[in-house]
């Protein structure tokens, strides 16, 4: 075979200019901001047609269920719930039939004023007589006149309701808010909460009442509740909601000031959102202790027929309760964000809860929305954009994708509503944006690669080069390389005694063998010429283990092609024998060539000593040769043995050469190996008759210990000038 040309190691110079690595960032740059601002600009279009609206709204009940505290932060709020075992009990224990009589609702207050409740709302409309005349109308107000503390429903509408002054009748608004005209004035005409019409009581239930509170609340476009009023405007008076008008019946002279996006209730600050209310802390049911109509109702005639009630009263004590029906035939069941379906008084608890522990969730600011979504959109597209490999672009997507959920999350947690909908269809779109462009641009280039070079490098240095394409310029550095080189014996007269196809077939197998194990042990396929593979480790992906690479693929070759023997001697009808060469030392590596044609390949002194040894392997009967310096680099990871010190051709200095063994063949040749170290001992001593007794007692079983009788008989027949212990080679 023809040997690789010789070349002297040159100072290392970068695989490509400054300038050539600045244009491709530059290039991925534009790159990136483009495919960020097409993902902006579509969540700005999708926002236009209410579609990102829709998403936010869901997602924001998401957020609330996966966050719900299960607990209440003060425990200071209880609720009685009219379910359908009271009306069931009501029916078949009393004959109640629906609706009952309000004097039943009497024995609730009263339980409640026994437990010294610190406020009681009911979430009832009486604004019908009672069916069962004037006089339980009054029993239910003097009952509400004993607790001194009960809060009744009042409905504020903008169509429904029949009274549009407010009744002499019915207890005077006692809230007063600093700042609600100038407030109400910045509100869009058709969300302010000012009220045309409302609904009362009948004078003869609230007159039992201490304050009126609005049960009227507007859900959001989807018909959830997620917002909540905590005051309307009736005949120009504020009307607090039942919620706050629970809380007032503790702090009566509590002090409102409103100002746009902010309500200071008392020394506490809770913020509006730009429609004038708020968003609660919404909590999981079991937030809130329920119990239902009917046991309290039992409980209160059992004490007053001194029996043991069903409950304590002291359930209440100093909780502030509200009632209300979460029968399903009652019609008062709403949709929440924590719950599908829900108790109308529900809603009322959650808003009370916050107001009691100050934990509202703020809206974001518009422009905060959108420098978010802006920031977000953009990092995506550079990153993306400026990944290096598919991998790195994969984990981008992997870990982008999900990050406007992970920091919607997160500012919930912290009391903040941070929209998802925006920031999540800008990043997707800036994701998709970017790895079109990347397709479009770079993808041809890449799969240019991936085909012109997956038979020669191993796909780790593929994806270096599809990762880096600059790296495919002309020039070279000087690294640390471990050489390959194979050649199989007698290959002229091989391809002699074969005709084309033979010969292609033998070949395109051998060469397959031997290159997957090449290439599944990292190493780069420098060339082919002939029967011959060049190939190397360390270049151009750093392998601190490359000597150790290397020389474990010598030896799996050689067992390979012992394993295919079988199927060669058919095909060749002669033993195929591979001879190995392996070196380390530096060399210069990289893209050689004009600037239409190039290879990766190497040169160096090292290359041309790793040719020699492969050459060397027939002058001891060996297979596989490495260098001293091949066996000081793998350290003890490989058994070897030394075979001589050679004077090889157009190098001045000797090389120890060495015979690499699997572990377990040295251990079975162990005694063998022993003798041969002696007899070597004394051939490079110069004792040529010893070292001869000695190579003779192994040379029928050990093709290096035969070539050694031949050169003592030699020493013996014509002592040798000045010896050193070298083994001249006269020929490479």
């Amino acid at each position: 075979m023809s040997q690789p040309t010789t070349a002297a190691a040159t100072p290392a110079s970068p695989a490509a200019p400054p300038d050539a690595h600045r244009d491709i960032f530059r290039k991925r740059l534009r790159h990136g901001l483009t495919a960020g601002l097409v993902g902006l600009a579509a969540a700005w279009l999708l926002s236009l047609t209410g579609i990102t609206d829709a998403f936010e709204a869901r997602s924001f009940d998401w957020r609330a269920r996966l966050l719900a505290p299960k607990t209440s932060a003060t425990d200071a709020v209880r609720l009685i719930l009219l379910d359908q075992a009271s009306l069931d009990w009501g029916a078949k224990e009393n004959g109640l039939s629906w609706p009952w009589p309000r004097e039943v609702y009497g024995f609730i207050l009263d339980f409640c004023r026994r437990g010294g409740a610190a406020g009681v709302a009911f979430d009832v409309l009486y604004t019908e007589p009672s069916a069962y005349g004037v006089a339980d109308d009054t029993a239910l107000a003097e009952a509400g006149q004993r607790l001194d503390k009960l809060a009744l429903a009042v409905f504020l509408g903008r169509e429904t309701g029949e009274d549009t002054t407010w009744p002499a009748a019915m207890p005077a608004p006692s809230l007063a808010v600093a700042g609600l005209n100038p407030w109400l004035a910045g509100l869009p005409p058709d969300v302010a909460p000012v009220y045309p019409k409302a609904a009362f009581p009948v004078p003869e239930v609230a007159a039992g009442a201490k304050i009126l509170g609005n049960v009227s609340q507007e859900p959001d476009p989807d018909g959830i509740y997620r917002r909540v009023s905590l005051f309307g405007v009736f005949d120009g008076r504020p009307v607090p909601s039942l919620s706050l008008a629970a809380f007032m019946l503790r702090h009566p002279g509590v002090s409102l000031d409103v100002a746009p996006g902010v309500l200071h209730l008392g020394k506490a600050t809770i913020p509006l959102d730009p429609w004038g209310r708020v968003i609660p802390r919404w909590r999981a049911s079991s937030a809130f202790p329920a119990v239902s109509a009917a046991a309290v109702i039992q409980s209160e005639l059992a004490l007053r027929d001194g029996g043991t009630p069903a409950l304590d009263p002291e359930i209440f004590r100093d909780r502030f309760v509200l009632f209300g029906f979460s029968a399903p035939g009652l019609l008062d069941m709403r949709p929440s964000p924590v719950a599908g379906v829900t108790s109308g008084v529900e809603i009322h608890a959650q808003t009370l809860e916050s107001l009691l522990s100050g934990d509202f969730v703020r809206d974001t600011l518009p422009r905060v929305d959108w420098v978010v979504t802006a920031v977000l959109a953009l990092v995506s597209g550079l990153a993306v954009s400026l990944a290096t490999g598919a991998m790195a672009g994969a984990a981008c997507v992997i870990l982008l994708v999900p990050l406007p959920g992970l920091l919607a999350v997160a500012a919930y947690a912290l009391g903040l509503w941070l929209p998802l909908a925006l920031p999540e269809t800008a990043v997707a779109a800036s994701l998709a944006t970017a790895v079109l462009i990347g397709y479009a641009t770079e993808g041809r280039q890449k799969r240019f690669i991936k085909t012109a070079f997956r038979q020669y490098l191993s796909p780790a240095v593929i994806e270096q080069l599809i990762a880096n394409p600059d790296r495919m310029a002309l020039g070279g550095e000087l690294r640390e390389l471990t050489i390959f080189f194979s050649d199989l014996q007698g290959f002229t007269s091989i391809s002699e005694g074969l005709g084309p196809q033979e010969l292609t077939a033998f070949l395109n197998t051998y060469l397959t063998a031997m290159t997957d194990i090449i290439l599944e042990e990292g190493g780069t396929v420098d060339k082919y010429e002939g029967d011959a593979i060049i190939a190397f480790w360390n270049a151009p992906l750093d392998q601190p283990d490359h000597a150790t690479r290397a020389v474990r693929t010598a030896l799996r070759c050689q067992r390979k092609l012992a394993e295919m023997r079988p199927l060669f001697d058919t095909m060749v009808h002669r033993e195929v024998i591979m001879r190995v060469g392996l070196n380390t030392g530096p060399a210069v590596v990289g893209n050689m060539g004009s600037n239409s044609r190039f290879d990766y390949t190497m040169l160096g002194d090292a290359v041309n000593l790793a040719s020699r040894l492969e050459g060397i392997n027939k002058q001891f009967g060996t297979q596989t040769m490495i260098s001293q310096a091949t066996r000081d680099a793998m350290g003890e990871t490989i058994a070897a043995r030394t075979l001589a010190r050679v004077a090889v051709v157009g190098r001045a200095e000797p090389v120890v050469v060495s015979e690499p063994l699997w572990p377990e063949e040295a251990a079975e040749r162990a005694e063998m190996l022993a003798v041969y170290a002696k007899a070597l001992d004394a051939f490079i001593a110069g004792h040529f008759a010893k070292a001869l007794e000695l190579f003779c007692q192994i040379d029928k079983i050990d093709p290096a210990a035969a070539s050694y009788v031949v050169r003592c008989r030699d020493c013996l027949a014509v002592p040798p000038v000045a010896w050193k212990g070298v083994c001249v080679m006269t020929s490479k």
